[in-house]
């Protein structure tokens, strides 16, 4: 597996790490940005999924990060530096957007990737 795949993997597994902290907990995304417990581990798993996006950046990885709209990508980073930056300020709402609206998008790029390589 190249390079670019095994960090499309390792973002597909950050989905599936927030999905599984959902599903397990059979809580509400609303509810589970909430907790004191789920939070943290949501929003460390949104953070690993932009650095992934930035080392194929970094590595040159164009033919894979072209799959994904500059605005999902922008926002993802944009996201990332909220969290990483202005933790305790950071709006539960953003983060609910970006686990409903957004993961699920990158999700079924990346198995559709990861499936034809």
């Amino acid at each position: 597996m190249s390079s670019g795949a095994n960090r499309l993997a390792k973002v597909y597994e950050c989905i599936e790490n927030i999905e599984f902290i959902l599903n397990t907990n059979d809580l509400k995304i609303t509810h589970a940005i909430e907790d004191k417990i789920m939070k943290p581990a949501i929003r460390m798993n949104i953070v690993r999924i932009a650095e992934q996006f930035s080392k194929l950046k970094d590595d040159n990885e164009f033919k894979i990060l072209e799959n994904f709209t500059s605005e999902d990508l922008k926002g993802i980073s944009s996201v990332r530096n909220y969290i990483a930056h202005d933790y305790d300020s950071t709006d539960d709402n953003i983060i609910e957007d970006v686990v409903r609206y957004n993961l699920p998008i990158f999700k079924t790029i990346i198995k559709k990737l990861l499936t034809d390589n």
